[in-house]
């Protein structure tokens, strides 16, 4: 055995660097292997994958790539972290959503989540929102000590009667101002952006002053970005909508008596940066009527009176990226108030909506999992875990168990919240989260130009402009580009539904919510409407040829296709042929349709007689898994990677009779 020497030298020290082009080479390599002849930036461009927001992620990062310097937690630009010491000390604030009219409900369901894990509490109240009545809210919080858990509110138009009943109720349980720890919910915009409705700025003003004079650590006004993720925005459009926000509620809170409307918006400058300097001159401006003239606060209590709330989803990265270009935005906005050093934004999180499933509610717990981490490595300060039967109805209490165990997990077992940033020095996290940060700016500025927030949700400038990305989005989704578990990828079909209480409606008349499950949700209701009139799902027969090794990849591929819509594949024999198909599709119970499944060397041999047996038997309609044009004098649609499935299905549906 050869004993190495204990000079400190590294084991590599022998072989040459590799360089850029030396990798490159050998990408270059493989893609010919694949059929692909190109070379340099262009075997790069192969591997990379284009994002929303006009971002591409690159298949290799490098360190001359990377953004600027960072800085350190605590310190502007805030990029690592709002703090000095981050999550370090007790990790991120667990808080949880409670939602529902029963005030004794809700209070059971908040004592046993404080006395299980949860650290913070968020509350909807107002009928607006289906939430508790503002009066059961001293009931809701019976037994709770509310100098150790924060309160965050949720009231929609209710906000000001809301917010002054827990601070009544802090008067009346003697709870130290110093000690009270709460987000009152004030987002008057935010409103809008949900229901249509415009709400005097007023009292969220008066609120912030009130706070900002005796409650230290209350802060009045919340910036929900929730109402753009939900209705289809990409994480640039969201981070820019917050931002507009976010000036808005500065202006108004910073002005000193003007007299001239309700409209918060006014245009900012707009300038050129690089680097680190995300390209503004932006400044509070001359605001607009807050409906006030007493005089305004000062920028550092202006910035402090305002929380975030963000989205946090499965895409791992981006949602680390968005909370930390998030915090750098914001940074941007007090430097140009010139407060740089109060510039930390305070950050909620929430697992997305958008992304969770009613179909396979299971797979929900592993959806959250990611997002709840992705936010913590993020920085956010709180993270609500919404229980994996979020879409379903009211959670029960195993569904609240395991959103408040998904932080706990993380943070005690996993511990993600041991070292600050995790993710900061990876170069691809640092080259998103600038990239990130410039979409979202370019898309704030945007919005300033056209006179602000308000004036651009009520020219229609946010509604189409979040349109248009979702209907981008929902080609990827109906193609399977963006795959969702459960639902368009590997369906169960005889999965049992979970029975849950329903949820308070809650506000419409705003910006839509979507889901990514919609359109294969109204696909599997078709079927299950059928299976509930006739006892049987609509049913397409596999027509696998050959042995197992030439049809089962696209016999698996076109099953898991048709069930994404309801449809139930009979794949019974394993193989047939010219002479056995016929006698397989009678005993199938197909309706009217079928799919050749198997490689192109077989569909040679056998389609065109295998199709024309299945015609015999009664099918109408014969599909071919495979290229299109493969065989194209035997069978009637072609299935392949990239068609359009929800189109492909509806249109399935529609040709066996089956109601939509």
């Amino acid at each position: 055995m050869t004993v190495l020497p204990d000079d400190g030298l590294s084991l590599a020290a022998e072989f040459p660097d590799a360089t850029h082009e030396q990798w490159q080479r050998l990408v270059e390599g493989v893609l010919r292997k694949s059929g692909k002849d190109v070379s340099g930036e262009a075997a790069e461009d192969a591997l990379s994958t284009k994002l929303e927001d006009g971002l591409t992620t690159r298949p290799l990062y490098t360190a001359p790539e990377t953004a600027d310097e960072t800085g350190f937690p605590g310190f502007a630009p805030f990029i690592r972290g709002g703090s000095p010491a981050g999550g370090a000390a007790a990790g991120w604030d667990v808080r949880q959503r409670y939602v529902g009219h029963d005030p004794v409900r809700v209070n059971e369901a908040v004592l046993a989540d404080l006395e299980n894990g949860v650290t913070s509490l968020w509350l909807s109240l107002g009928s607006g929102l289906g939430g508790l009545p503002v009066d059961a809210l001293p009931r809701a919080l019976d037994g709770v000590y509310l100098d150790l858990a924060p309160v965050s509110l949720d009231a929609g138009a209710e906000y000001a009667d809301a917010a002054r009943a827990l601070l009544r109720l802090y008067a009346e349980r003697q709870v130290a101002p110093e000690a009270a720890r709460a987000s009152l919910g004030a987002d008057p915009l935010g409103h809008e952006a949900r229901t249509g409705e415009v709400l005097d700025i007023a009292d969220a003003v008066g609120l912030a002053r009130e706070a900002s004079a005796h409650w230290p650590g209350v802060r009045a006004l919340l910036v929900d970005a929730l109402p753009y993720h939900e209705a289809g925005g990409s994480a640039a459009e969201e981070l820019g909508l917050s931002l507009a926000t976010g000036v808005a509620y500065l202006r108004a809170l910073t002005e000193a008596g003007a007299d001239s409307g309700t409209d918060t918006g006014t245009t900012a400058g707009t300038g050129t940066g690089t680097g680190t300097d995300t390209g503004t001159t932006a400044g509070t401006g001359t605001g607009t009527d807050t409906g006030t003239t007493a005089g305004g606060l000062g920028v550092n209590a202006a910035l402090g009176q305002i929380e975030f709330r963000y989205a946090a989803t499965a895409d791992q990265f981006l949602t680390i990226a968005k909370f930390r270009a998030a915090r750098r935005l914001w940074a941007r906005i007090a430097e140009a108030c010139g407060a740089p050093e109060a510039g930390a934004q305070r950050q909620h999180a929430v697992t997305s909506p958008v992304m969770m499933t009613r179909r396979d509610p299971w797979v929900n717990m592993l959806r959250t999992t990611v997002a709840c981490m992705a936010a913590g490595v993020g920085g956010a300060d709180s993270v609500t875990v919404l229980p994996f039967d979020h879409e379903l109805g009211l959670p029960d209490a195993f569904a609240r168990r395991i959103a408040r165990n998904t932080s706990t997990i993380l943070l005690e077992e996993s511990h993600l919240a041991r070292v600050i940033d995790p993710a900061g020095g990876s170069y691809y996290v640092e080259r998103l989260t600038d990239e990130l940060a410039h979409a979202a700016w370019e898309f704030f500025q945007t919005v300033e130009k056209a006179g602000g927030l308000a004036a651009a949700l009520r020219s229609g400038l946010v509604a189409d402009r979040l349109a248009a990305t979702w209907a981008e989005r929902s080609k990827r989704l109906a193609k399977r580009r963006e795959p969702i578990t459960g639902v368009s990828e590997f369906p169960l079909l005889s999965e049992k539904p979970l029975d849950r209480e329903p949820a308070p409606a809650g506000p419409a008349g705003g910006l839509p919510r979507v889901r990514r499950d919609e359109a294969y949700e109204a696909l599997r209701a078709r079927s299950d409407a059928h299976l509930a009139a006739t006892g049987n799902r609509p049913r397409i027969f596999l027509a696998a040829l050959g042995p197992a090794a030439a049809h089962t990849a696209r016999a698996t591929f076109a099953a898991n296709l048709f069930q994404a819509g309801g449809v139930e594949p009979v794949h019974d024999p394993v193989s047939v042929d010219p002479a056995t198909a016929a006698e397989a599709y009678a005993a199938s119970g197909a309706d009217g349709m079928a799919v050749l499944c198997s490689s192109d060397a077989l569909y040679e041999e056998q389609a065109e007689a295998v199709a024309a047996a299945l015609r015999e038997a009664g099918a109408t309609t014969v599909f071919l898994a495979g290229k299109p044009g493969t065989s194209a004098q035997a069978v009637d649609e072609y299935v392949f990677a990239g068609c359009d499935a929800v189109a492909v299905l509806s249109s399935v549906l529609d040709r066996m009779g089956i109601a939509s």
